[in-house]
């Protein structure tokens, strides 16, 4: 896979997570039913061993519509001292939009946020690699100054208005090819928006990658299965037809993501290692995407990485999706942990399948 020059600088990020939850408190509301006893829900303490989430950003009335996301892009901008007539591209990241057609979150988002009109949206329907596809598209394009946003908003999707899972989500759904734990997504993915403005700048040293995997992955061959499976609601299985509903829900090919997540977290730093040798040693930050708790300290020890170096959150915040890394920035960013100018990493794999990285200064 190529590595590319990435002439840009961070100029400013914002995320919100909304209310973080102990996993016992979503437990009770959830009500996952526990297949052993019938009848009866699994308590927190399972779904942790099981997933290794203790803790949750659930927060479905915060996100109910595109106003908490419109205040992290605009605090982005306010970091990056930019208007919304300065900004010349703009990518939106989310595999949970508000309206699922004709890419009107992107438009209701530039209306909102008053961008000028001759700058065309960008929307993505991506999930936890999003990032990576994001910086791809803007260093494809150009762009003087981009807006990269980002949400997840699982509650809104898989809860009703009771905090309950909804049916599909709930039973054993036998439409689904995932169906039997449809449950653990919504146990393990988190509500959350961050956005990110990147600046061009031509003496920045920095790199991008970015990979589909379908034509080979690595020295394997290239891979079909998307790793999450939400077939419903499309022209294959259009709503209100018969199996749309059980359909419309985010399944988990657990087996292939972990293999995916460990295989291709490797092949991003070995392009990176052979582009820039010792990068590691180079950057401030590694922020790596929160697949679970197991794949992420899996993969730093193989590294040798510290947990100073590469933070994680998603055993308190849970799986964020595409906003897991740029979480991790605005965090370290509010702590003033990072000098201007230093240059951190991000590292990610998703559905898709998709995968890439990019180092990038730090103004």
């Amino acid at each position: 896979m190529q590595v590319r020059p990435f002439p840009y600088e961070i100029g400013g990020a914002r995320a919100d997570l909304g209310t973080v939850v102990d996993i016992d408190s979503w437990a009770r509301q959830a009500r996952v039913p526990d297949r052993r006893k019938p009848g009866e829900h699994l308590a927190g303490d399972t779904i942790t061993r099981m997933l290794g989430v203790e803790s949750k950003a659930w927060d479905p009335d915060r996100f109910a519509d595109l106003e908490t996301v419109a205040g992290v892009a605009r605090g982005a901008l306010a970091d990056a001292r930019l208007d919304p007539a300065d900004v010349t591209g703009v990518v939106l990241v989310t595999c949970t939009p508000y309206e699922v057609m004709l890419d009107q979150d992107a438009f209701a988002l530039l209306r909102v946020l008053g961008i000028p009109d001759h700058v065309p949206p960008v929307q993505l329907g991506a999930g936890c690699a999003g990032l990576a596809r994001a910086a791809a598209v803007v260093a494809a394009t150009g762009t003087e100054r981009a807006l990269v946003v980002a949400y997840n908003v699982p509650s809104r999707i898989s809860t009703g208005p009771d905090g309950a899972l909804l049916p599909h989500y709930a039973d054993i759904n036998t439409v689904h090819p995932y169906g039997k734990n449809l449950w653990a997504s919504p146990a393990l993915f988190s509500d959350g928006a961050a956005a990110l403005v990147l600046r061009r700048d031509e003496e920045s040293e920095g790199l991008v990658l970015y990979s589909r995997d379908s034509q080979s992955f690595g020295t394997e061959p290239g891979l079909t299965d998307p790793l999450i499976h939400f077939p419903g609601g499309g022209s294959r299985h259009p709503a209100g037809s018969p199996g749309s509903c059980e359909l419309s829900g985010y399944g988990m090919n657990s087996p292939e993501i972990r293999r995916y997540y460990s295989r291709g977290m490797t092949l991003n730093h070995e392009a990176l290692e052979e582009a820039r040798p010792g990068y590691l040693k180079e950057v401030t930050r590694l922020y790596t995407h929160q697949a679970s708790p197991l794949l992420v300290d899996a993969f730093r020890e193989e590294m040798c990485v510290s947990a100073e170096q590469a933070p994680a959150h998603v055993r308190t915040i849970g799986n964020t999706a595409a906003v897991s890394t740029i979480a991790l920035l605005h965090a370290d960013l509010a702590a003033e942990t990072i000098a201007p100018q230093e240059e951190v990493c991000f590292s990610v794999v998703g559905s898709g399948p998709e995968r890439g990285a990019l180092i990038v200064p730090v103004s």
